[in-house]
């Protein structure tokens, strides 16, 4: 059975939109004014992410974003990410974007529960704001990955919506990274691997 993995760029209030700037959010671009130390101690973490994982599972607009930007490229970061399996859970009649893509065409949290179901190893989601926020209210998250930014946005969309219920989660792991940021590791209480 595969785990879901959220691992994602968040402010230090939480804040996970726009984090390059090139989404319109008034506040957005707070990731690329880290300190070259940050963005270098994140790629190397990222990479090494990479290596490690099955499958990404993705939202459409995720896909449609990260396909020209990874496609291309020719590191071997690039070539892992590119070669790995991608699910993209999509009710558009659009194609997916990136290489080596299933269109997932159903409910979210029935297409993911099913995704757990057929495959072994970690699945990731990068990125994919709307899509985590559904997967943690229906409980399909075993682990949630923060890189978490020196900086308070003051406002934007936030992983951790307005769930249900309370999520107690338990802290795996914590780290500094660069100069400045955090990386810290979460799973929901109960989940034990």
């Amino acid at each position: 059975m595969g785990r879901i993995v959220i691992s994602t760029n968040a402010s230090l209030d939480g804040v996970v939109e726009d984090p390059t700037g090139e989404e319109g959010f008034e506040r957005g671009g707070w990731f690329t004014r880290s300190a070259p130390a940050d963005l270098a101690a994140w790629a190397d973490v990222e990479r090494e992410e990479a290596f490690t994982v099955d499958a990404l599972l993705l939202g459409r607009r995720t896909d449609a974003w990260f396909a020209p930007r990874w496609t291309p490229r020719r590191d071997p970061w690039a070539d892992r990410l590119n070669a790995l399996p991608k699910y993209v859970v999509s009710t558009s009649p659009e194609p997916a974007r990136w290489t080596n893509t299933t269109v997932l065409g159903g409910d979210a949290v029935t297409e993911a529960a099913r995704l757990k179901e057929r495959l072994d190893g970690d699945i990731v989601v990068y990125a994919s704001y709307r899509l985590g926020h559904v997967l943690l209210e229906h409980d399909l998250v075993d682990e949630v990955r923060l890189f978490v930014f020196p900086v308070v946005v003051g406002g934007g969309r936030r992983l951790f919506g307005e769930p249900a219920a309370a999520k107690p989660m338990h802290l795996v792991e914590s780290r500094s990274l660069g100069a400045g940021l955090v990386h810290v590791t979460y799973r929901p209480v109960g989940v034990s691997r």
